[in-house]
């Protein structure tokens, strides 16, 4: 696949946080346990596999909702997909390539019989994502009423309504991405056999309406030049994007500028806003512009406006879903070769390119490979520097020479070439050479999306285990990410400190308090003998630290902090988080 430049609204910093995100985000392995147990009608194992917390109770649901109401929702549990939610799901992007936090994703709706109609009355089966960017990245799949519900159907910003995408989550309706990624015909930018178009091969005038592709290109290219408004004309919507004088004039934005780093799917904005019309939800839709201005999309007997406008006079109309209003991530991808077809998810890959298999099948990202020898600068020489089990550097000095420069090191002298290498990778301190800095960030980002299995495989093949990132994070601190049963044991009997310190003076404990990690792995820390009587680099305790994150299940540890180490973190810390607990009642 050719590569191409990234497009204004695709930058490449975005297009680097998207092939992340398609890489790590999703393990194969997750893919294929999670599918494995749905086909077997096992929709709780699904969930389990793809990191999902079920927080459902079908029997409770039929005894308050009535039978049919659970019986509806079990049957959509059964085609729940919850590899490919994960794979759909809002990210912070940015430089980043976790889960957009404190989200909330509808899936469906359920009306018990004789229910009230109101707002805030009829429950929902839906998700929300995690508080934390740097968190565990669980979502928690949940139903009941929503509180944020304003209007029947309406929500605020911070919610998406996946209720009619069902190709998002829904095994029967997955096909039905190819129609709301480009239409019946070809998809934009590829040819009928699902190949790349080449660039003379695009538009370079108006293609007209005979060929929805074709038209498609054209407005997108336009978009990516910076004709915004030329783009919207095109596509046949009336855009102003002026400014309201309502917003005050010291907080106004270019909302040209805004709308540029937008990935609109212009020519699908019409069909959306009329399906989710005739759908009973409104004739006017908001997308997103920044805290204090919203787009108002509205449909017209010629085809669409849109405007910018106070968000405090539209807190009543729906949100138009990003996934209906934005290109596909995976087509944009697949443009600028950030992802190679047959690493789709396998069911987005079935939709977009029905019949067209690239050998080797669509089975999903590309699982750990061995880490090949990387090529340092040392002594005026180059020195092939890799892994072998449970050993960084195999490189060609003699014994005496690295117990040498280790005495130097230990003396507070400076190593260079090979041994700064080594010194860098157990410290997380200084600089590695490019492929170095690579493998270690693949080590750790399968660590921040829980591919447990993945970071097993690295060692397995002679990853050190002893590496920490540019944070200062050992493979400890980041249990709170994975599952830590198979590797804990294994971490603590190559010898890793249970007290080591990242950058911010956090130990794996700490972390694991602070971070999200299960009760199960601060017990287990606990019992290998971690010390509570810590504090980090702002001088919380522990006992600070269960109060501050809220973490009534840990509440037996600030007790114990608070017992046995009375003088452990600062004591402004204990009026701070009282205060905190008075503005919270």
């Amino acid at each position: 696949m050719s590569r191409r430049t990234a497009p204004a609204c695709f930058s490449p910093a975005t297009a680097s946080s998207w092939r992340r995100i398609r890489r790590y985000a999703v393990p194969r392995t997750m893919i294929g346990r999670a599918t494995e147990r749905r086909l077997a009608g096992d929709w709780r194992g699904a969930c389990a596999a793809a990191r999902f917390d079920v927080d459902i109770d079908l029997a409770e649901i039929a005894e308050h909702c009535g039978q049919d109401v659970a019986a509806a929702l079990e049957d959509d549990l059964r085609h729940l997909v919850p590899d490919l939610v994960r794979w759909h799901l809002p990210r912070i992007l940015d430089g980043w390539t976790t889960l957009d936090t404190d989200r909330t994703v509808i899936l469906a709706r359920y009306r018990p019989v004789g229910a009230n109609e109101g707002p805030r009355a009829t429950p929902y089966l839906h998700l929300t994502t995690p508080a934390m960017r740097q968190g565990p990245q669980r979502v928690t799949l949940s139903f009941g009423t929503l509180l944020d519900e304003g209007p029947v159907g309406v929500f605020g910003s911070t919610a998406e309504d996946w209720r009619y995408a069902r190709h998002l989550w829904d095994a029967r309706h997955t096909a039905d991405l190819r129609e709301h990624a480009g239409g019946r015909g070809r998809l934009p930018f590829f040819d009928t056999e699902g190949g790349l178009l080449a660039p003379d091969a695009l538009p370079s005038s108006d293609p007209g309406d005979g060929d929805p592709a074709a038209r498609a290109e054209w407005v997108t290219l336009l978009h990516e030049k910076g004709e915004t408004q030329e783009a919207f004309a095109a596509a046949g919507i009336d855009a102003d994007l002026t400014v309201p004088g309502t917003v005050p004039s010291w907080y106004r934005s270019d909302a040209t500028a805004l709308v540029d780093r937008l990935a609109f799917d212009h020519t699908r904005l019409a069909r959306e806003a009329g399906r989710l019309r005739d759908e009973g939800l409104g004739d006017r839709f908001l997308l997103p512009a920044d805290w204090r201005t919203r787009l108002l999309l509205k449909p017209t007997a010629t085809g669409l406006t849109l405007r910018v406008v106070d968000s405090k006079e539209v807190r009543d109309l729906p949100f138009l879903p990003e996934a209906l209003w934005r290109r596909l991530p995976d087509l944009d991808l697949l443009r600028v070769g950030g992802i190679e077809p047959e690493h789709l998810h396998p069911l987005v890959g079935e939709a977009l390119f029905p019949g067209v298999r690239p050998d080797g099948g669509i089975g999903g990202p590309p699982g750990p490979e061995v880490p090949p020898p990387v090529r340092v600068r040392c002594r005026g020489e180059w020195h092939e520097v890799g892994f072998r089990p449970g050993v960084l550097l195999r490189m060609p000095h003699s014994d005496e020479e690295q117990q040498r420069e280790r005495a130097l090191r230990a003396f507070g002298g400076a190593v260079a070439g090979c041994f700064a290498v080594e010194q860098t990778w157990a410290s997380g301190d200084g600089r590695l050479p490019k492929a170095l800095r690579a493998q270690r960030g693949d080590l750790f980002l399968r660590a921040q999306h829980g591919d447990t299995d993945g970071v097993l495989q690295l060692l397995d093949m002679g990853v050190d285990c002893r590496v920490r990132d540019a944070a200062g994070r050992s493979l400890l601190h980041i249990l709170n990410l994975v599952d830590h049963e198979p590797l804990l044991p294994r971490l603590l009997a190559a010898g890793l400190d249970l007290e080591a310190r990242d950058a911010q003076a956090r130990t794996p404990l700490f972390t694991a308090v602070a971070q999200g990690g299960s009760k199960a792995l601060v017990d287990a820390l606990l019992d290998a003998g971690a010390r509570i009587d810590v504090e980090d680099h702002m001088e919380l305790s522990l006992a600070h630290v269960v109060r501050r994150y809220r973490r009534s299940d840990l509440a037996f540890l600030e007790k114990r902090v608070r017992e046995e180490h009375p003088d452990v973190g600062a004591d402004w810390w204990d009026d701070h988080l009282s205060r905190d607990d008075e503005d919270d009642d």
